[in-house]
């Protein structure tokens, strides 16, 4: 699975995962002064609030791809941005006051391992939250896309079966990495596209499981999933609408 580099992902999932900064930043009851940690920051979706809210310099984030730390260290100076994966971050034990993950849980090679040491290096009585698009129940915002593509390939990857893209799973995952008062609910984005080759660009430029399987199929295919994609969208401008699952616990 490739996510290639920033600019890209802005441009696909960057667009959606932006409208749900603010709202997970509002979920972790974020306050100034306090010091918080974006885990799996890809380019900056969400340290770009935390930044705004908190001030660079009591903000960290970490992201297995070098890339992507490297556009968050030049996009937002100030921030520690480090390469890490999640179930091994670089920091200390009790180090931060609020530690977050977007979209980002249903990646981990080992969810609990994950949120186990987002868990770890937060404090006593702090926030531990995370969000994932609920790409099990279907409302997701590349749902119409993987419609298609199931139409073009039954057996496809749909992200369907992910760790946390169903209802409960996630506060499950959270209570097994040992957090406490676990809450869970959900997050919905509404963004409007101006017009269908708008909002099928992206898909062409290989970032994702999405991308991933538009990049395997010949023209031929690549031009029926692009019909079938039209046929399934309303008439533009359209507006896409997602849900996201939450999970909020305390350390």
């Amino acid at each position: 699975m490739g996510f290639t580099g920033p600019v890209a992902y802005d441009r696909f999932m960057g667009r959606y995962s932006a409208l749900l900064s603010p709202q997970l930043a509002n979920l972790a009851g974020l306050e100034s002064g306090q010091r918080a940690l974006d885990v799996g920051c890809g380019p900056g979706a969400l340290t770009s609030v935390l930044v705004d809210r908190l001030g660079a310099e009591s903000v960290a984030a970490v992201d297995p791809s070098e890339p992507f730390v490297g556009a968050v260290r030049e996009r937002y100076p100030g921030v520690d941005a480090r390469t890490s994966s999640a179930e091994s971050l670089p920091f200390g034990d009790n180090e931060f006051d609020v530690t977050l993950a977007q979209l980002v849980v249903h990646f981990m090679p080992d969810p609990v391992a994950g949120v186990t040491e987002m868990a770890r290096v937060t404090r006593a009585g702090g926030v531990v939250t995370a969000c994932v698009w609920d790409h099990g129940g279907g409302q997701g915002p590349l749902r119409a896309f993987w419609k298609a593509a199931r139409e073009i390939d039954p057996g496809v990857d749909d992200e369907s079966h992910l760790p946390g893209v169903r209802h409960g799973e996630l506060g499950r995952i959270f209570r097994e990495g040992g957090l406490r008062e676990v809450e869970e609910t959900s997050l919905t984005i509404s963004l409007e596209h101006p017009s269908f080759d708008e909002w099928w660009e992206p898909f062409t430029l290989g970032v994702g499981p999405a991308g991933d399987f538009a990049a395997t199929l010949d023209l031929t295919a690549r031009a029926r999933l692009r019909e079938l994609c039209r046929r399934y969208l309303p008439p533009a401008p359209f507006v896409v609408t997602g849900k996201a699952w939450t999970a909020k616990g305390l350390v």
